[in-house]
């Protein structure tokens, strides 16, 4: 809410409209200010009305905005005395120009963050002020010295005689020395030494008989200029914000009547036009641009052979939002189950910008960002969140339903219903006008503010006492086939949709949350009118009220918690997943996919939480799920809770924890095409469990350079999936082809960490690949036919290799049963052998040591003595 607008002190209270119209506003703070500006204060709404927030629209650097003199008259006109241009009402009537400038006053030269100029001859003074001239004096500047013609002084002469010439000719002597082959050889050694071997030395010494008296020497001289050292500076002229605008010449109306009228130009159409239609008629029956090298192989054509096509992964899109994604990260990414080319994502701060910035924060606001194809730049829709959202779900029964948990532990609600049109690009714009123009009630956004991104805000969040207390790292809905209830225990759903979500944080707890309207609220709901909220109009500005029953009063349905096995304490969630379930009793509603989209799904508002009493329980289901820690650990647990004696519910240990990764677990997902198949990553390697197997991983990978940050399963092809590394690569594994290696590995995709991975299916031969940065940046990428087309019996081989990988953990786990029996048979049977030894003290170990050294001093006097160096030892 912005802050009341102090009252200006050229405004008299009591007396309406009387305003002198020649005298300016005072100032509010410093009087000496000139006459043609005046210090001004925006409230934040002003701010982001005109489009002049600070450090966003207005910087230091770039302080200057020009206003419409229209728009502002119009919000005068609208907010009446409220508007902050109130006080300077009739400058602007005034005022010539249809721009007034604006200037963001960093310094608080005025006393204000703003001033406005409120004539054209100050506006003109501001964005072009005078320059210092430069005189330049003439002594001062140097000048290049010219070359002057040379002028013989008989210097040449005197070179030409002390030059040396020869005046005989050389004398050339030729030596030769006649070889006789074939004469024999001998080598033999000898030494240095010896007088006949010895070499002579020929050093120079000087001559005594006769010595060169040195009567003249010849030196050269040559003369070189002063050293100096100078530098120079080039001075940076005044920056100015510049723009050019180009025009494409255009031919007049005559020219274009004239060239169309021309008979060459009919000529050229005639001649032209045959020759056109036999090349599309030729494109249309058969297209010569096919590469059919890379047709081969497709559908039921298909041999048995694997798929070699060394073709990687193509950028198809990239989306970015500057203003959004300065100094964040990615954390979250979700395609829409049934808009095709619509993504979203979320952006959190990262951790070394809030250890940098802990001084002094700055909350920025949260969003749920939608894009879609092929518009980059632009998002669809915004989600406003309380704080930054890392991790979010769609709902699978109702897509418009979102559920994400927050940085603060608060798990919150949309609903995008109204937004859909939107968002499918189906919504007219005639409707845009008409929805504006009714609400003429609050301020006008025009024209401008049409193509502007929708804000949306939650429509519940949760309690913050009942809340996580951590940052909530994963969120997952329920399948509609069945819900829980307080105890964990799963019963029948009788709703047909989603109404349970599944959390988890740091702070050592899992918590289940449902949909619906509690029991304490079912009185309360039933007394209030319901026919005042279906005349209530929706505007793309209100709140959804699907989750209005919930809204800061949301409580989690049971908490589950998870005790160390060994040792006190708890483990710390960070991934967790549950195993996919379907009702017998309902499969045929539930294959019928194309009748769920028709029919009216039930609003939430109208469900009530039924009594565990009076539904079925269902023992199929699998109460037991996977959970990922922050040190690496990969656990298996019960959701169900346990009674003690007293009757207190409690969580039970795990069945299983496995210290498989050296780091975060950042990735857990289930195989699209094996339910009990799971992947796991976290540090520098990625393991493969199987449901139900309590001896470990049935697959480890071999551990990398870098360090894995995110993974996902290939969604058409089993044996195929992909993880982001740290370095911004991506590892593709093909587990039929290579067990030890990626089978490629791409490298560079981005140019820092790598924090999502999600794939997608738009048709048959359209399989997208989002991959997400550290810094806020989205790459979709296209995945080749290599990577998308299943082999023969992909799926029956890759049910082969997991059967093989499961039996040779049994076969090792058995062995190392055996082996851990052996030892210990020779451990105990050792100590049959060995005689107890006496118990000793303190005494008779001291004693036993002096008895030691002595029997270490006469072996070695013996072996002196036996070698001589024995002093004592009597002479031979």
């Amino acid at each position: 809410m912005a802050p009341k607008r102090q009252k200006s002190p050229s405004r008299k209270t009591g007396v309406k409209g009387k305003v002198k119209k020649n005298l300016p506003p005072s100032p509010m703070e410093k009087p000496d200010h000139p006459d043609d500006i005046y210090p001004i204060v925006l409230t934040t709404a002003t701010q982001e009305l005109f489009e002049c927030c600070i450090d966003e629209d207005v910087t230091e650097q770039s302080p200057y905005k020009l206003l419409k003199k229209d728009d502002i008259i119009q919000d005068i006109k609208t907010r009446a005395a409220v508007s902050d241009f109130h006080p300077v009402k009739q400058f602007v009537l005034d005022y010539p120009e249809d721009e007034i400038l604006l200037v963001f006053d960093v310094d608080f030269t005025y006393g204000q963050s703003f001033y406005l100029v409120l004539t054209p001859e100050a506006k003109a003074r501001v964005l072009q002020p005078p320059q210092p001239e430069i005189i330049v004096l003439e002594d001062d500047v140097s000048k290049t010295p010219e070359p002057k013609p040379w002028i013989s002084l008989g210097s040449e002469l005197e070179v030409d005689q002390e030059s040396v010439k020869e005046t005989r000719e050389k004398l050339c002597y030729k030596f030769d020395l006649k070889r006789r082959p074939g004469l024999p050889v001998s080598f033999s050694d000898r030494n240095s030494t010896e007088a006949e071997c010895r070499s002579v030395e020929c050093p120079s010494y000087q001559d005594s008989r006769f010595s060169i008296k040195q009567m003249q020497r010849d030196c050269g001289m040559q003369a070189v200029p002063r050293l100096q050292s100078s530098t120079t500076q080039t001075e940076r002229p005044f920056q100015r914000n510049m723009f050019t605008q180009y025009e494409p010449r255009e031919l007049s109306e005559k020219e274009k009547e004239s060239i169309l009228s021309s008979e060459k130009l009919k000529k050229f159409l005639n001649s032209v036009t045959p020759r056109v239609l036999h090349a599309f008629q030729q494109a249309h029956i058969m297209n010569v641009f096919t590469d059919d090298f890379n047709a081969l192989g497709i559908g039921a054509e298909a041999s048995d052979r694997l798929v070699m096509v060394s073709e990687g992964l193509k950028l198809q899109w990239t989306f970015t939002d500057e203003k959004r994604a300065m100094g964040k990260k990615i954390s979250s990414v979700s395609w829409h189950p049934t808009i095709h080319g619509l993504i979203a994502v979320t952006f959190i701060k990262k951790q070394e910008e809030q250890l940098d910035k802990s001084t002094a924060y700055i909350n920025s606001p949260a969003f749920i960002v939608f894009y879609g194809f092929p518009d980059q730049s632009n998002p669809r829709l915004l989600l406003e969140c309380p704080d930054d959202i890392f991790a979010f779900e769609f709902c699978p029964s109702n897509p418009n339903v979102i559920v994400g948990g927050c940085r603060n532990g608060k798990v919150v609600l949309w609903d995008i219903s109204f937004h859909v049109p939107h968002l499918q690009g189906t919504r007219p714009n005639s409707k845009k006008g008409s929805d504006s123009d009714s609400d003429t009630d609050t301020f006008d956004l025009g024209d401008k503010k049409e193509n502007k991104t929708p804000v949306m805000r939650y429509c519940a969040v949760s309690s913050i006492e009942s809340s996580h207390k951590s940052p909530v790292t994963d969120v997952q809905w329920l399948p509609k086939t069945f819900e829980v209830t307080r105890t964990g225990v799963p019963v029948q759903n009788n709703s047909n949709i989603s109404v349970q979500v599944v959390t988890c944080s740091p702070d050592c707890t899992v918590m289940f949350w449902d949909l619906r309207v509690p029991k304490l609220q079912n009185q309360f709901l039933a007394d209030r009118k319901q026919d005042v909220d279906q005349k209530t109009m929706m505007t793309p500005y209100s709140i959804p009220k699907t989750f209005k029953h919930l809204d800061r009063i949301w409580k989690p349905l049971f908490r589950v918690s998870l005790p160390k096995i060994d040792t006190s304490g708890e483990f710390a969630p960070l991934k967790f997943s549950l195993e996919h379930y379907t009702c017998n009793s309902n499969t045929g509603r539930n294959t019928d996919n194309e009748n769920d989209g028709a029919e009216v799904l039930p609003e939430y508002s109208q469900l009530r939480i039924p009594s565990a009493k009076t539904l079925r329980t269902l023992d199929d289901v699998n109460t037991k799920f996977y959970v990922g820690t922050e040190e690496g650990e990969i656990v298996y647990t019960d959701w169900k809770l346990e009674e003690d004696e007293f009757g207190r519910k409690f969580s039970a240990k795990p069945l299983l924890c496995f210290r498989t990764h050296a780091w975060f677990v950042n990735t857990m997902q289930r195989s699209p095409f094996f339910k009990d198949i799971l992947l796991t990553t976290g540090g520098w390697n990625f393991a493969i469990w199987k449901e139900g197997v309590m001896g470990g991983p049935i697959f480890v990978g071999p551990s990398s350079e870098q360090e894995y940050s995110a993974a996902c399963w290939s969604l058409s092809r089993p044996a195929v999936f992909f993880i982001g590394r740290n370095d911004g690569s991506i590892e593709v594994w093909n587990l039929l082809l290579n067990t030890s290696e990626p089978t490629h590995v791409h490298e560079h995709v981005a140019s820092t960490r790598i924090t999502c991975i999600k794939p997608c299916i738009a048709s048959s031969k359209q399989h997208y690949l989002a991959v997400a940065d550290n810094l806020g940046m989205l790459r979709v990428f296209n995945v080749p036919k290599a990577l998308r087309s299943p082999v023969k019996n992909e799926d029956l081989n890759m049910q082969i290799f997991f059967d093989r990988e499961h039996d040779r953990l049994k076969d090792y786990l058995e062995w190392e049963e055996q082996w851990a029996k052996q030892r210990k048979e020779a451990g105990e049977s050792k100590k049959q052998v060995e005689p107890d030894k006496p118990v000793t003290f303190q005494v008779d170990s001291e004693e036993a040591d002096l008895k030691e050294y002595s029997d270490y001093l006469k072996l070695e006097e013996s072996i002196l003595e036996y070698m001589g160096l024995w002093p004592h030892a009597p002479k031979t």
